[in-house]
This record gives C-alpha cells, structure tokens and sequence, in this order.
C-alpha cells in the first residue's frame, strides 16, 4: 500500500524517489512513522490488548476476533496498520532487519540475509482472511 507522507518527509529530507533507500537517511524517524499504527492499537485496546512491539503481541492479535471483516471501509487500513506493525516488531526485535523504502513509498523490511518481507501485504492478508498469521510471518522472519 502507498503511503504518501513517507514521499513528502522524504522530499524534504533529501531523499532521492528514484532510488530505494532505509529512510531516506533517518531510519530512526521512518521507524517512528511506521510505528504508529494507531487504528490497529486502537482496536486492540479496544480488546484490552495493548501492544507492545514484542512478538508475543503479534500472537495475541492472531487471537482477536476479526470484527474489522464486518466493516470493508476499515478493513484495509487495518491491515495495512498490521503489516506496519508487524515490521515494526521484526525491525525491533530482529537484529540486523531494517525498514526499506520503495520508490511511491513502499515500506518493505530487509532482512540481514537481504530478503525483503512485503508486510503490509501480509497485513492486508491477515487482515482480510487470517492468514498468513502475524506470528507465522514474524517467526520466518526471525529464523533467517
């Protein structure tokens, strides 16, 4: 999914949108964007689930019951909220994984190995019918 507020802080950091790039030189700040997720902490909350960018958090969401199916305006911004999130947990808790930004601003998350993962498309999945689940997708990841 596009995001287009990472191609104008982009812009304004220097960055060049023919070219990927881990965050245009501020993966820290990126990271940050990235993060935020807030319609997936929202609904999680509403759950009594608070995330906390751990991989134990992934597998709690895999238990939520898929409300957000029932409404197909959120269901997208949903999912790509947990595909956000899910990078979020690898980049933090898989050493050597970082955020890589794909010209239109793609987010995908590199591996050391230099496999990328399409999380947001993951999310968008799970989203959408369950599966893959977050913690299957973070637990490849976290093997390598």
């Amino acid at each position: 999914m596009n995001i287009p507020f990472l191609d104008n802080w982009r812009k304004r950091q220097g960055g060049d949108a023919g070219a990927p790039s881990v965050a245009g030189g501020d993966p820290e700040g990126v990271a940050e964007l990235l993060a935020e997720c807030e319609l997936l902490r929202v609904r999680a909350g509403q759950h009594g689930l608070a995330l906390d960018d751990s991989p134990a958090s992934l597998e709690a969401l895999d238990q939520l019951p898929p409300r957000w199916r029932d409404d197909p305006e959120e269901l997208p911004w949903l999912g790509n909220d947990a595909g956000l999130y899910l990078g979020t947990v690898i980049v933090r808790t898989v050493p050597g994984a970082v955020w890589q930004i794909w010209p239109g601003g793609h987010p995908v998350v590199r591996l050391p190995s230099g496999r990328e993962i399409q999380v947001v498309e993951a999310g968008l999945e799970w989203a959408a019918t369950g599966a893959p689940e977050l913690s299957q997708v973070y637990g490849e990841a976290a093997e390598g």
